[in-house]
């Protein structure tokens, strides 16, 4: 059986990442890729959908124990375990290196005192649990093969097999290193080099010591900012400059329900605004990445304009159901690929036209195929403004006119407008401040409800969204403006849960709601930091402080969070780490840290 959400560490790469429990195990990897075939799917299933686990040997039919302390090395993704056993104290270091060739786990067991015996277990199955390869020795290595994959395991003590995994039962003492090292490669070519994990480790230490150099914050929040930073930087694909929303599927948002989705694709909204986060901390490489991979992905076609892709830009995304895991704690279906590929989402032309304007505004140099789809993408909303969308939270009942996406439109042709009057683009500039006012005057008028003081889910509707939050956060309206207070405190009412987390908006349990989907979900970590946000922004700052540093007392001992919190089991929900989490909280420490909200 899995382990909590929160029990799991994030190791990755920059192509791939690995999930690793408390207790030692490796319970999810996809390789070579985020969006490839699982090798390890215990995460969704059982140990027989594939595992690796190293730590203290004990008898056959224990539990295996968790680690007494684990942290990051540093600000790095390397991870130490360490167990105290009553024979002495081992540590663990597990790390994936930044890679241009073969994708790697590494994993170092170090003597730390005493004489510890130790077990390594690994259990390779192919395509999400469902194939045993064939696994032989090439040599002193051992090489796992299905199909187009082949996975090599070599160690520097002695393994051997049985009741199809390989064991490896050993002794260390203090000071004494002994490696593991998984490497994934093509199975029709030669087989990989042989690695060099101490050498590995160095580099990939000074990889993440050199990249966390470039941060400019230097805030109260420098540890849970810098953490997200490095995870925001894990979850994005070196080679394209894609950046994954989670590298996790089919995680629940509610433990037994049925809203479990496959996060490993590049949604656009996601995406932008991780670049506007990591353009705020200093981090314009990634930013340029990350808009060569927008205009790669777009191509010649805004007008089709996804609301995600493939990490390489792959438009076909299909949605199928694995129907022989469990899913986590029995929460199926088990689901690869993504429907909502398909859905018209008009917020996204408004994320993404406030990147690229942050990008041009802190002056990243220029690209006129960048300019050339921003003036695309408004003449496209021009026409389809006011159609009605799935909206932000992708729901799969009828459209609406959801109030959101229209206030994303406005911000879309607000920073057009803005980039036509610096000179950098041309375009007719009084239609499109026609079409900004005209899009302002219809939300206000139909999107607001005047009897109870805020805007609505929807027009005509009477139910809340927290994307309302993000009203005075995209200067659609100022913060002072009773509008926004009003809507503030009307979703503080409503849609807050006892400990004052924010759901995103009213599910109906059992019944179909408004998302076309049964069942409930937990607090939405994004939206409870944007009501940090917006209690800052209307100068309620000590109890925007408050909520913030509540937000992150949710955050596992490693600083990770998931989608959601499940405030009746006190538990993370939902795919993890998460991006959407973890850019507002980078967005709230700097604008608490510009007001001086903190405390010391």
């Amino acid at each position: 059986m899995a382990g909590r959400i929160e029990d799991y560490a994030l190791i990755g790469d920059m192509q791939t990442a690995a999930l690793v429990c408390r207790d030692g195990s490796v319970d999810w990897l996809c390789l070579p890729r985020f969006d490839s075939h699982a090798i390890f799917a215990g995460l969704l299933g059982t140990e027989e959908h594939g595992f690796w686990r190293v730590g203290p040997a004990g008898p056959d039919d224990a539990e295996p124990a968790p680690a007494d302390r684990r942290r990051y090395q540093g600000d790095s993704l390397v991870l130490e375990s360490e167990w105290d056993t009553p024979r002495g104290t081992v540590r663990v270091t597990d790390f994936m290196p930044p890679r241009d060739g073969a994708p790697q786990l590494v994993r170092i067991v170090e003597g730390v005192s005493g004489r510890v015996p130790m077990r390594s277990a690994l259990r390779m199955r192919f395509s999400y649990g469902r194939i045993v390869p064939w696994v032989h020795k090439v040599g002193e290595r051992t090489v796992a093969v299905a199909g187009p994959d082949s996975v090599w395991f070599d160690a520097d003590a002695e393994t051997h097999g049985e009741d199809l995994t390989t064991y490896s039962e050993f002794t260390v003492s203090a000071g004494e290193r002994i490696a593991f090292t998984l490497s994934w490669q093509p199975s029709h070519k030669e087989e990989p080099p042989l690695p060099d994990p101490e050498g590995s480790l160095e580099a990939t230490t000074e990889f993440w010591r050199e990249w966390v150099g470039h941060c400019t914050y230097h805030g109260p929040y420098r540890e849970a900012v810098i953490r997200s930073l490095i995870t925001l930087k894990a979850l994005t694909y070196a080679p394209t400059g894609g950046i994954v929303a989670a590298p996790t599927t089919s995680l629940p948002e509610e433990i037994g329900g049925v809203r479990n989705w496959d996060y490993r694709y590049t949604w656009l909204r996601d995406a932008a605004i991780t670049l506007s986060s990591m353009l705020r901390t200093g981090y314009r490489e990634e930013a340029r990445a990350w808009r060569d991979w927008l205009l790669r992905a777009v191509a010649g076609d805004p007008e089709n304009l996804q609301i995600m892709y493939g990490i390489a830009g792959e438009r076909e995304l299909g949605e199928t159901e694995l129907d022989w895991l469990p899913g986590y704690e029995n929460s199926g279906p088990v689901r690869v690929g993504n429907g909502a590929a398909g859905q018209l989402q008009l917020d996204v032309y408004g994320e993404v036209t406030e990147a690229l304007h942050l990008a041009h505004m802190t002056g990243l140099s220029r690209n006129d195929y960048a300019s050339l789809l921003q003036i695309k993408l408004i003449e496209y909303l021009e026409k389809n403004w006011n159609q009605p969308d799935e909206g932000i939270w992708e729901v799969r009942g009828p459209r609406r006119h959801f109030t959101h996406s229209k206030v994303m439109a406005w911000v879309a042709v607000d920073r057009t407008i803005k980039l036509v009057e610096s000179g950098d683009a041309d375009g007719p500039l009084e239609r499109w401040r026609a079409l900004r006012d005209e899009i302002h005057r219809d939300v206000c008028e139909k999107g607001y409800d005047r009897e109870r003081n805020t805007f609505t889910q929807s027009y005509g509707s009477r139910e809340l969204d927290a994307s309302l939050l993000l009203i005075p956060q995209m200067g659609f309206l100022p913060p002072d403006d009773k509008r926004v207070i009003g809507t503030i405190e009307a979703i503080q009412r409503e849609l807050s849960t006892e400990d004052g987390f924010v759901l995103r908006y009213p599910t109906a349990g059992e019944e179909a709601g408004v998302d076309g989907l049964a069942g409930d979900e937990g607090a939405f970590l994004a939206c409870s930091f944007w009501l940090a946000d917006d209690l800052a922004m209307i100068g309620r700052v000590d109890e925007a402080r408050a909520l913030f540093e509540r937000l992150l007392a949710l955050r596992n001992d490693l600083g990770l969070l998931a989608e959601e919190w499940d405030a009746r089991l006190q538990r993370q929900v939902g795919n993890f780490p998460q991006a959407f989490s973890h850019v507002p909280l980078i967005d709230t420490a700097l604008r608490l840290t510009a007001s001086g909200a903190y405390g010391g």
